[in-house]
């Protein structure tokens, strides 16, 4: 059990499907055929936040966000 759970959240409202996060952290995004954003890991390893600071930070709508 970890001792701070980060949690991922994307707002659909803002989100493009721009796939920006997806290239940044494939382990945690995927953008399918549909053209819709998909979360395959709402609660990533702690290990993992650097990548995800990356994919907040270039995401053009700033659609994510990292939870504790």
């Amino acid at each position: 059990m970890h001792d701070r759970d980060m949690k991922v959240v994307v707002d659909f409202d803002l989100c493009e499907s721009n796939a920006v996060c997806m290239g940044i952290a494939p382990q945690v995004f995927e953008v399918r055929e549909d053209d819709f954003l998909y979360i395959l890991d709402e609660n990533p390893p702690e290990s993992m936040r650097p990548k995800l600071e990356e994919a907040v930070a270039a995401c053009p709508r700033a659609a994510i966000k990292l939870v504790d």
